[in-house]
Order: C-alpha cells, then sequence, then structure tokens
C-alpha cells in the first residue's frame, strides 16, 4: 500500500490551514472544465459536438461528485445511433483517460466505462470490448497512475490504478462467457438460459470459466481501503457498481459449482486438481468480501457450502482420480467406443452427469 507523501509541512504557503487547498483546486478544476468544453465546441464536429459535450461534463475535475447521470444518459444514448457515432464516443473516452493526469476525471471515465458494460447498447458494449487491442495498445493499463496534486488525489489514484485493472478483468471474463456480466440488457431470463449453456460445455471450457471469475472475484477482493475517502461520493459510486458485480459474479460461480458436483465421478485427475486450486482461491478471498457486502444473502451461503462439499468429495476420492488410468474408468456410459478412443471421449463427452443413459 503506498503511503502519502504529503504532510501540513509539504504546503507552506497554506501555513497550518488545510481548508484553502481544495477551494483553489476546485476553481481551477472549473476553469479547466469550462476550457474544455469551449475547446470542444471550436474543435469538434458539430455531428458529434454534443457527445464530447456530454463525455466532457461527465468527467469533470470536481473529486467529490460522481458524473452526472443526464450526462451519462447522454453518451449512453449514442448506442441507438450508427456504429461511426459510438466509436467517437468510445474513443473520445479513451482518449480522456489516457491523457489527465487529474484523479478525478480519471475515476469518472472509468466509471464512464463501467456503466457502458452494465448499461450500454450491445455496440456500444462491444466497442469497448475491442477498443484495448486496437493497435496493440491497452487503454486500461493505468498501473503507474499517480496524481500527488493532494492528500486527496493522491489517494485516488489508489482507486484509478485498481479499478482500470478491474475493468479490465471485467472485459476479458465478459469475453470468456460470452456475456456482459452483470449487464443489465443480458440479465433478463438469464439464469435458465445459462444453465443450460453450462451443462453443455466440457470440463475444460467450464473450468476455465471458473478460473476467469475467480480471477475477477480476487480482484474485487484488493478494493482499496475506502475509510480514508469516507463520504467521499465518487468513491462510492465506485465501490457500490463493483458490489454489484460481485453479487452477479458469485451467481455465475454458483451455477457452474452447481455443475460440477454432477460431475465429479467423471473428472479426471488434472481436473480435480484445478478445480480444488481455484476453489479455494476463491475461499481465500472470503473475509475481505464478506467485509464489502454486509448483506445476509442466501446466494452467498449456499456457494460457500458447495465449495467446502466439492473439496470434501474429492479430497476422499484421493485429489479426485489416483491416476489417469482410473479417470479413464469412469468415462460417462455414453461413451461405448472402448479404450482404443478413451482420450477423445473423455474430451467431447456430455460433461454433465444429467445427461448420462
Amino acid at each position: 500500500m503506498l503511503t502519502s507523501p504529503f504532510s501540513e509541512s509539504s504546503f507552506p504557503l497554506i501555513c497550518s490551514s488545510m481548508g484553502r487547498i481544495p477551494i483553489l483546486r476546485d476553481i481551477i478544476g472549473i476553469i479547466k472544465d469550462k476550457a474544455s468544453q469551449s475547446k470542444a465546441a471550436l474543435l469538434s464536429d458539430p455531428k458529434t459536438l454534443s457527445l464530447h459535450l456530454a463525455l466532457l461534463r461527465a468527467t469533470t475535475h470536481d473529486p467529490f461528485a460522481p458524473p452526472d447521470p443526464k450526462h451519462l444518459d447522454a453518451l449512453l444514448a449514442s448506442g441507438d445511433t450508427s456504429r461511426a457515432s459510438v466509436s467517437t464516443v468510445v474513443e473520445a473516452l479513451m482518449d480522456r483517460l489516457q491523457t489527465t493526469r487529474d484523479a478525478s476525471v480519471a475515476l469518472k471515465c472509468l466509471i464512464t466505462a463501467h456503466h457502458i458494460v452494465k448499461r450500454g447498447s450491445f455496440i456500444l458494449q462491444d466497442q469497448l470490448s475491442v477498443y484495448p487491442s486496437n493497435g496493440g495498445r491497452n487503454y486500461l493499463k493505468l498501473s503507474d497512475f499517480r496524481d500527488n496534486t493532494t492528500s486527496l488525489t493522491w489517494e485516488l489514484s489508489s482507486w484509478v490504478r485498481w479499478y482500470a485493472l478491474y475493468l479490465e478483468n471485467l472485459l476479458q471474463t465478459s469475453r470468456i462467457l460470452g456475456f456482459f456480466l452483470s449487464s443489465t440488457s443480458s440479465s433478463a431470463g438469464k439464469d435458465e438460459e445459462q444453465e443450460e449453456k453450462v451443462s453443455s460445455l466440457i470440463n475444460s471450457q467450464l473450468l476455465n470459466e471458473i478460473d476467469s471469475l475467480v480471477n475477477l472475484i480476487e480482484q474485487i477482493s484488493r478494493m482499496p481501503d475506502s475509510s480514508h475517502a469516507e463520504g467521499n461520493l465518487l468513491v462510492e459510486e465506485v465501490a457500490g457498481s463493483v458490489v454489484e458485480d460481485y453479487l452477479s459474479s458469485i451467481n455465475e460461480v454458483s451455477i457452474r459449482v452447481g455443475e460440477l458436483k454432477e460431475r465429479l465421478s467423471c473428472l479426471s485427475f488434472f481436473d480435480s486438481v484445478e478445480l480444488v486450486l481455484a476453489l479455494k482461491r476463491l475461499e481465500d478471498c472470503k473475509e475481505r468480501l464478506s467485509s464489502l457486502s454486509q448483506m445476509k444473502n442466501a446466494l452467498f451461503e449456499t456457494v460457500w457450502h458447495s465449495i467446502s462439499e466439492i473439496k470434501v468429495q474429492i479430497g476422499n476420492d484421493g485429489g479426485g482420480r489416483s491416476s489417469m488410468g482410473s479417470s479413464k474408468n469412469k468415462v460417462s456410459e455414453s461413451s461405448r467406443y472402448g479404450e482404443r478412443v478413451v482420450k477423445l471421449a473423455d474430451s467431447v463427452k456430455f460433461s454433465s452427469i444429467r445427461f448420462s443413459f
């Protein structure tokens, strides 16, 4: 954890009074915001001017207030227009994120990107998803971001670094799952569809999805300590959105863990080991995650109970299988080709035991 390099002696011009620092900085921020909007009015294409202004107004220099919902809505509405307009919005958003050295602006750019994932149209989500790979540059790589203007911006900088990495993980997980996690556009009736899809996956695909979800949840558990920014609505906006994603992630884990409980008898030794390691990583996050969400959610208890059950069952079976040979003897009965094709059967059989004959 980086410590703040600031102290009262760091600001001799202000003497012992710290109150004037945010006031002066707020004034400078307002001037910068007005200047940016004036510049956009002069230089932007008239067809996309309203979108550029909405972006600038959503990502101001105010270190305490989250983006105004009406400006976010204006940006999200671009998803119902042409692909060219959508591309302009995403490009302008990422350019602003990469060029700013202000922690408040950067954090609001990331919040805007998160809103696109959660509430944007498919075309907006798609453009955001592929944009980091354009030209081989990762526009969410902000591991070196530092704003040491004040102690607050130094604190917000840690949130910028963490949040950017979290969103990168969120997009990667969404690619692997085949849908945008926690997106309102794909949530209706999704659980039943997901259970059906998951039951058709082969073991390696299912384990890959679980590994990706665990990676995401691990990143959630590394959320910075918000005690130093208590009462800051900007930080609360970030934390609240990510906790919502945590609920969605746990739900997806629950579906896949439930499916794996049905498959334990046909998991190979190596698959069993991979599963146990993933579940152990998830359990290691439990204490930290419980402090993020105080809700007594029955889903959480079901997931943790299922994880414990699976680990016990695999442990009682000697780590899933004592050898690859024993796993070959437990291939689904629907594979009727004998030992000469057992390796192929292990990869293409119906993975769910519910479909065995």
